[in-house]
């Protein structure tokens, strides 16, 4: 038998075991797990950003706990088990891989994205943005939006047309704050953030890791101006800012 075969029927004898013999385990239901797997997807996304490969193994495995532990309540009230997860999983990447077990041609990674979102539109899908979950975050989601309208051919045609589009968002914003009117300022500034996101994925940049590693590098170059506050008996409060200018240059320097 495979090795990963082994480690997984290991896993799921182990959740048989903890099902049937843990308080807590036992307690848990579809519901009640559905906030924790959240957090452990956030914990698998900080590992992912901070390269963080051995973080990443046991975030996986965490995820692959939350998995196997949804299948196993399912089964215990007969609506699936994992064997219907995985199965299902199988026959859809079968099916949304003609390219590979069929007989239709691609030419890139693109291509493949096109057909994906056009199997769906035939597999019965009311919507092309059906799939997108509503809770996603705004900029996650705005990213999913713009990508799945892209796989039917709803897109920019040159990358200067979308940075074109950026320009004459901002100056739209612009003319709103000076208008001053609030209504109207939110919303071309929510203009302007989609023409970005749109723009980071013409230039293959993730948006959402792209913001999150300049927060963590934020972080990282604040906590040295209260490092060195704290280093000289002051709060940083009592910093003027052209003190923290010079720490904020200092800790951009020792990156």
């Amino acid at each position: 038998m495979r090795e990963e075969l082994v480690a997984f029927e290991r896993l799921l004898d182990i959740m048989d075991e903890l099902r049937a013999k843990c308080p807590w385990d036992k307690s848990q239901t579809i519901e009640s797990l559905r906030y924790l797997t959240i957090e452990e997807t956030y914990e698998l996304s900080d590992a992912i950003i901070e390269k963080d490969i051995k973080g990443v193994c046991g975030e996986l495995g965490d995820l692959m706990l939350h998995l196997v532990f949804y299948a196993k309540i399912a089964s215990e009230t007969n609506e699936f088990n994992i064997t219907d997860v995985l199965n299902g999983i199988c026959a859809k990447l079968i099916q949304r891989h003609p390219h590979i077990y069929g007989d239709v041609s691609v030419s890139n990674a693109r291509d493949v994205k096109n057909n994906w979102e056009k199997i769906k539109l035939k597999s019965g899908s009311k919507s092309v943005l059906g799939g997108v979950p509503n809770s996603l975050p705004a900029m996650v989601k705005a990213y999913r939006i713009q990508e799945k309208v892209s796989g039917v051919g709803f897109d920019w045609e040159k990358t200067q047309d979308v940075i074109d589009k950026v320009t004459e968002e901002l100056q739209e914003l612009k003319t709103e704050v000076k208008n001053a009117d609030l209504s109207k300022t939110e919303s071309e500034f929510g203009d302007l953030i989609f023409a970005l996101i749109n723009y980071a994925r013409f230039i293959n940049v993730n948006p959402e890791d792209a913001l999150e590693k300049t927060n963590k590098k934020f972080i990282k170059r604040f906590a040295y101006i209260e490092e060195q506050a704290k280093q000289s008996n002051r709060k940083i409060q009592d910093l003027t800012l052209a003190e923290m200018d010079v720490f904020w240059n200092e800790a951009k320097l020792t990156e």
